[in-house]
């Protein structure tokens, strides 16, 4: 029970809501004291994490061994600071990936798939819940200042859109488990979702949802099937997915300006144009972890002047990978995940009733986000947590 209560303590902090909303709301922004301030909520999470690892110090290793590429993805975010163009910077946020994936072993050691189902959508669903509550009764606190959209008691309406997301994902879960004594809870979790999602007005946010409902009725087909059935799932589904790549590649901006969308994707399109000729400068070892979106990159200033807004990041995971380690970075990242895929896949038609299938979706899931978002890596986001906790889950549980 220490456990579950410390780990939520930590889930909790580490969800973004509530903390960083208090402080904008006082100061009217997240500055470097607001931002210092909000660094000390990691110290009890690294606490938590450090005391309660102590006493599986032999599952971490080898749950680090069966997750090499994960893990060099941290190490080599220590080895940025060689050659970061902020050193400082790089170190911190170095230090904060380590501790989240700490923590992120200590979830895939310690608790079952079910459990996890039941610890993350317990801390989500109450800060959904909560963001539709002050929604109701601080309307002038819970909304974008400048838009319609919702935010709760998030910083952002794309983060309550992340969160919700990843809700729905969960609630799916919930309801799918064998025995059918988490169903109510599911579906209050699924009404939670689908008004956060509606109301956040995020489009990513609302494809990652669709995505991770469409790779549900994959999964559950897959385990289903047997022999060359189920070889003939998986290969229509990739040639499926190959297409569609090829139409969002040849036909997409046409496709949303005949829709009367924005089809630079609110601005994304021009930031990332301008973020490929900065990848090219440094391809190979990147500009260090964290380092490029820092206050000291020249850079940083020459993007906003030219868009004439401020990115947080890179809108796209992938190419903020690049910045951060270059090439070699990428590989790791792709190789990693494809091995969770993998994993994930032959657990689920090994042990289809233990509750594999909503972790296999919430990698796709993270996957689609990414496109338009930046989630990797990130040191304190329970989406970059629970996708680390389910690629150590599959590595601890894969080769038994």
């Amino acid at each position: 029970m220490l456990e579950w209560w410390g780990v939520a303590i930590a889930l909790f902090l580490l969800s973004g809501a509530v903390f960083p909303l208090l402080l904008m709301a006082q100061s009217g922004s997240l500055g470097d004291s607001e931002r210092g301030l909000l660094r000390l909520l990691q110290l009890p999470v690294i606490a938590i994490t450090l005391v309660l690892l102590s006493r599986h110090l032999g599952a971490l290793l080898l749950a680090i061994r069966r997750t090499l590429p994960m893990f060099a993805l941290s190490l080599m975010a220590f080895a940025s600071i060689f050659w970061s163009i902020s050193s400082s910077i790089s170190l911190r946020r170095a230090i904060a990936l380590l501790a989240a994936m700490l923590l992120a072993y200590l979830l895939a050691i310690r608790f079952t798939p079910r459990q996890l189902l039941v610890l993350f959508s317990s801390i989500l669903g109450a800060c959904l819940g909560l963001s539709l509550v002050v929604g109701v009764i601080a309307p002038q606190i819970a909304f974008m200042p400048d838009d319609t959209g919702l935010r709760g008691v998030y910083t952002h309406k794309n983060v309550l859109g992340w969160a919700a997301c990843l809700g729905f994902i969960l609630a799916l879960g919930l309801m799918a488990d064998a025995g059918g004594r988490l169903f109510r809870r599911g579906v209050a979790l699924l009404l939670a979702s689908l008004a956060c999602l509606v109301l956040s007005e995020s489009s990513t946010s609302l494809l990652a949802a669709i995505t991770g409902l469409v790779l549900f009725g994959f999964y559950t087909l897959l385990h289903r099937k047997r022999g060359m059935a189920r070889a003939l799932l998986v290969l229509v589904v990739l040639q499926l997915a190959a297409l569609l790549l090829l139409f969002l590649g040849e036909f997409l901006v046409s496709f949303l300006e005949s829709m009367g969308k924005d089809a630079t994707l609110t601005g994304r399109v021009p930031l990332w144009h301008l973020v490929d000729g900065y990848i090219a400068q440094r391809p190979w070892h990147g500009y260090g972890y964290g380092a490029f979106w820092s206050a000291g990159n020249p850079a940083k200033y020459t993007i906003e002047e030219t868009l004439q807004w401020t990115p947080p990041h890179a809108h796209n995971g992938y190419r903020d990978m690049l910045l951060n380690f270059g090439i070699p970075g990428l590989v790791l990242l792709v190789l990693t995940i494809a091995r969770a895929i993998r994993r994930g896949g032959v657990l689920l038609c090994a042990q289809p009733e233990a509750g594999w299938a909503w972790m296999n979706v919430s990698i796709g899931v993270m996957v689609v986000l990414n496109l338009s978002e930046s989630n990797f890596l990130a040191q304190n986001d329970i989406q970059s947590l629970m996708m680390m906790t389910v690629i150590a889950m599959f590595g601890l549980r894969a080769p038994r």
